[in-house]
């Protein structure tokens, strides 16, 4: 009995002293690896990057009592990040008007404000060399109130054609949009059920596109996904198309007929159709 206590006792030590040892390793481990990250961290270049001081959103102004200079990692500064007074306040102006919503303490981008000295309308969202042009929607035409600024449509017009009858095609595809009704906000997230008006950026010929098809028939938008970068093909949707009816079939189904009087009365006559 007094040989098996003892064993266990010898073997309880033995655990004991391979339990502290390991928790020992542990922390010695630790420790230098927190020691390394101090040391990274002390070499890592650092650069000033403005800040602003409160949130803000679409339409508010910026001004130099807005701002903060804070210090930043030189690895992770985003481009178009603010480092420079002069080029935040350019030629002396005090103030930017701010385009996109920005956080408190957020870096302040280049992207989220307007050029300096012009204000949140619409020719701050255009690109150089490009246009803004409106397109009027209904419920239907305009993706149910789906549409946010900042989004891309492709644009699609229904009429007639001389070989085709009724007939839609796709005229542009992935058209940016810069305005809903008479807001540009790109962050507002209540759906307008209602749009009647959408403004999409367009190049000269685009524009010129769109104000033939918008005088010669009907113009919908369809809401082009996030992150799709495919290119659309050509599409046209015909009546016969929609309904897999060809050409030949057509020419079997069609009926002729002679008109011809009898008497008082006139009387259709079918008669085999030719060319």
């Amino acid at each position: 009995m007094r040989l098996v206590f003892g064993a266990v006792l010898i073997a309880g030590v033995g655990l004991a002293g391979f339990a502290a040892f390991q928790t020992h390793s542990y922390i010695s481990q630790l420790q230098n690896r927190l020691a390394i990250a101090e040391s990274n961290a002390n070499n890592v270049e650092m650069v000033d990057v403005f800040v602003n001081a409160r949130a803000m959103r679409h339409g508010q102004t910026l001004t130099r009592n807005d701002v903060r200079v804070a210090a930043f990692p030189a690895y992770a500064v985003p481009e178009g990040a603010m480092t420079v007074e002069e080029d935040l306040f350019p030629n002396g102006i005090d103030s930017r008007v701010v385009l996109r919503a920005m956080e408190p303490l957020e870096l302040i981008l280049d992207s989220k404000l307007t050029e300096p000295g012009k204000v949140a309308g619409i020719t701050s969202h255009l690109s150089p060399g490009m246009r803004a042009f409106t397109i009027p929607v209904n419920q239907t035409s305009g993706v149910a109130g789906f549409l946010r600024p900042g989004d891309l449509v492709d644009v699609f017009w229904t009429g007639r054609s001389r070989d085709s009858g009724e007939v839609t095609q796709l005229i542009q595809s992935q058209l940016r949009l810069i305005a809903v009704d008479q807001s540009a906000d790109m962050d507002r997230t209540a759906r307008v059920a209602a749009a009647r008006t959408v403004t999409v950026e367009a190049s000269p010929e685009q524009a010129a596109a769109l104000a033939q098809a918008q005088s010669s028939g009907r113009l919908s938008l369809a809401l082009v996904g996030i992150d799709d970068t495919t290119p659309s093909e050509m599409i046209e949707m015909t009546q016969d198309r929609l309904l897999g009816i060809t050409r030949e079939q057509q020419r079997a189904d069609e009926k002729c007929f002679i008109r011809t009087r009898r008497g008082g009365e006139v009387v259709s006559i079918e008669i085999p159709c030719t060319n």
